[in-house]
């Protein structure tokens, strides 16, 4: 069985007549053709062709007929054509051309490609959450491990407290991380809770007994128990910009460090209560620095004018804060540059 490639409706909808994206919004220089390969991901195809790799879905979403992805195969070739003076997207298979048009089919989408490169994410969808202030507080915790041990690993029991009568059978053992502060306000929106291992129930009591499996770092007294995060996660993102103004700041990136790059994950102070959704697109401004102009008279204090930096993806959206992906990064970013529409 072929190989499938997931590409969702950027080739239809540039190929339908129904809209149509103006020349100004295809890059300068790109291609006529392209030679579609596993690895790629859609942002990453998009942007051979157009200015703005995210521009396409909002398009998408003004075209009605679209409903379903198309699937493309490693080995075809996308090309860029032109029919009766417009713009128009192709695909050539085996020697023959496919127009591409909106329709159903309904194939496997095994491998199939996605809109950015998971992987980058992934800990931060299975694992890694953000908690409310008090979580950490009020959870079950582990207050010692077997045989007076001061770490535990896989198959290890651990002994809890704190839990209720209605104590789940299995739960995610987290660790405290770094808290998030609105820089604006001086709220404490929350804390990272780092994934370190799953624990199933051996017996009830109080202490109740654990053992520790799917390791992801060895555990500590003192680590917590939260229930599994039910929150459907997408897989697949689907770029946009938000629907309504949206300007706040990078608090902090995941990886603890304050330089900030392309496929590093950050947390920023704006979440669903300012009408932010996965799959929304910031651009990323480094602030401007102060400085005296030492060529005026007065020597006055300045500050230099924002300079665009990046962009980034959200893929994780809370109440008052979001996490999300740096996409691309044209120069060097850190912890409080701006984040706004695109």
């Amino acid at each position: 069985m072929r190989t499938k490639i997931f590409v969702p409706a950027l080739f239809a909808l540039l190929a339908w007549g129904g809209v149509l994206l103006a020349q100004d919004d295809f890059k300068v220089g790109h291609p006529e053709r392209y030679t579609v390969r596993l690895g790629d991901t859609l942002w990453d195809i998009s942007e051979r062709f157009l200015r703005d790799p995210w521009l396409w879905p909002e398009i998408w979403y003004e075209n009605p007929f679209i409903e379903n992805p198309h699937l493309i195969y490693p080995g075809d070739v996308v090309k860029l054509t032109t029919v009766d003076g417009q713009r128009r997207l192709t695909v050539e298979r085996g020697g023959g051309t496919v127009k591409l048009s909106p329709r159903v089919r309904m194939e496997d989408l095994d491998q199939a490609i996605t809109t950015i490169p998971i992987d980058a994410i992934r800990p931060f969808l299975s694992g890694n959450r953000v908690v409310g202030a008090e979580t950490f507080d009020t959870a079950p915790y582990i207050v010692a491990g077997a045989d007076e041990r001061v770490m535990g690993s896989t198959g290890d029991p651990v002994y809890v407290r704190r839990l209720g009568d209605d104590a789940a059978q299995g739960y995610k053992v987290m660790r405290q991380g770094q808290p998030f502060v609105d820089p604006e306000t001086g709220d404490l929106l929350g804390y990272e809770a780092i994934y370190v291992a799953d624990a199933a129930r051996v017996r009830t009591g109080d202490p109740a007994t654990y053992m520790i499996t799917d390791l992801n770092r060895e555990v500590l007294p003192g680590d917590v128990l939260l229930e599994t995060d039910d929150d459907l996660i997408q897989s697949r993102y689907y770029p946009r910009p938000p629907d309504g103004a949206v300007s706040g700041q990078i608090l902090a990136v995941l990886d603890g460090v304050t330089q900030v790059g392309q496929f590093d994950v950050v947390a920023i102070n704006r979440g669903e209560q300012h009408g932010l959704r996965q799959g929304d697109v910031l651009a990323v401004y480094k602030r401007g620095r102060t400085m005296v102009d030492r060529f005026s008279a007065e020597q006055e204090e300045i500050t230099l004018p924002d300079e665009r930096a990046g962009e980034l993806i959200v893929f994780r959206t809370f109440d008052r804060l979001s996490l999300g992906l740096i996409m691309e990064a044209s120069r060097a970013m850190r912890v409080a540059d701006v984040v706004r529409n695109p």
